[in-house]
């Protein structure tokens, strides 16, 4: 089963079961995909890949947490924990993140392997932490072992 079917079969269960919270994100979801497909395929009728999909929600999710940082810089809680709620649902189907150690890790082996300049590291380091890691915190670790 592909992801966007089980978006869609968890779209029915919610609905089944009266969770507009969940119903109203899941739909949104859906039509983040579908917008994506038809950006892709134009009139054609196509399907994303699951890593498509897992970049439509990781867009979402980066989303999220910057409308939670502005809510809370704004004294407004009840949609920072909103927002909260929503991202802990996109983020059940996004894959693990990586840990700064980790992240260390191949950063010093990207280093290691002649990406001596800021630009070619993060280029490199992108390239294969793709999905695993948050951007910014790949370039702070980068700007700091660039930087020793």
């Amino acid at each position: 089963m592909s992801l966007s079917e089980k978006i869609t079969e968890e779209l029915k269960t919610a609905m089944r079961a009266g969770d507009t919270t969940s119903t109203g994100l899941l739909r949104f979801l859906i039509s983040q995909i579908r917008g994506k497909e038809k950006e892709k395929f134009g009139a054609q009728e196509g399907v994303l890949t699951d890593e498509e999909v897992l970049d439509v929600f990781a867009k979402e999710a980066k989303k999220r947490k910057e409308a939670i940082a502005l809510f809370e810089q704004g004294g407004r809680k009840d949609l920072a924990d909103k927002e909260k709620a929503e991202l802990a649902m996109i983020e059940r189907y996004l894959p693990a993140q990586l840990g700064k150690d980790e992240i260390r890790v191949v950063v010093k082996e990207i280093i290691s392997g002649g990406a001596s300049t800021f630009p070619l590291a993060v280029k490199e380091a992108m390239a294969r932490l793709k999905g695993q890691a948050d951007g910014k915190l790949v370039s702070e670790i980068i700007k700091e072992e660039l930087g020793s």
